[in-house]
């Protein structure tokens, strides 16, 4: 199948799901006093290893809360923050942080153009598709489904999280999809695409 034709279908499968239901923002406000500890009060991250989530597509910070919650996605801090959330208090946080302004970031010099290269034409030795092929040309991913916006996102988060699919240690990404890209890039091509991401709505324009 090629790789839109499966986008397509895994978007239309999450819109189908009961956990793409809308949530109230104002609700989540109020809900999301604990979040700011870690993400900042504007959903910027206080440190590069914690991603940025203001702007976010709200099903798919839906989509990550309830793995967070149900084991599905696993991490010291996150498991024990969503453990209590209902399928409510989700979709108020989710609808809140999707609706912030995105805070845009700045990539390093050192190895932009292999981080460009790999972003918009993949790495054709290994097989790699582009990420723009998912994740659109300016880091967009797709509105109202589970394919994230990633343009300014912290360069060290995006490392951490492709290598982390890399090693298995992440394994919630749609029919290994992430996985089987990651495990066939070398930490120095995952550190460049991650800098190219993280100012990717400059190089975008």
């Amino acid at each position: 199948m090629k790789i839109w034709a499966l986008a397509a279908t895994l978007a239309f499968a999450w819109l189908a799901s009961p956990a793409s239901a809308a949530g109230d923002p104002a609700a989540g406000k109020a809900k999301a006093a604990v979040c700011a500890a870690c993400h900042g009060a504007d959903g910027k991250a206080i440190m590069p290893s914690y991603p940025n989530i203001a702007g976010q597509h709200a099903a798919y910070l839906a989509k990550q809360l309830t793995e967070y919650r149900d084991g599905d996605r696993v991490n010291a801090l996150m498991s024990g923050q969503a453990a209590n959330l209902s399928d409510e208090d989700i979709q108020d946080l989710a609808a809140y942080f999707a609706s912030m302004p995105k805070h845009e970031n700045v990539s390093a010099e050192e190895n932009l153009t292999l981080g460009q290269d790999i972003y918009r034409g993949g790495i054709t030795s290994a097989g790699i598709a582009a990420c723009a092929a998912c994740h659109g040309p300016a880091g967009q991913g797709i509105p109202n489904a589970a394919w994230p916006v990633i343009s300014g996102q912290n360069a060290e988060y995006t490392s951490d999280q492709l290598k982390y699919f890399r090693s298995g240690e992440r394994a919630n990404d749609p029919n290994a999809m992430m996985r089987g890209v990651s495990e066939r890039m070398t930490d120095a091509e995952i550190e460049a695409v991650s800098n190219y991401i993280a100012g990717l709505h400059s190089a975008a324009e």
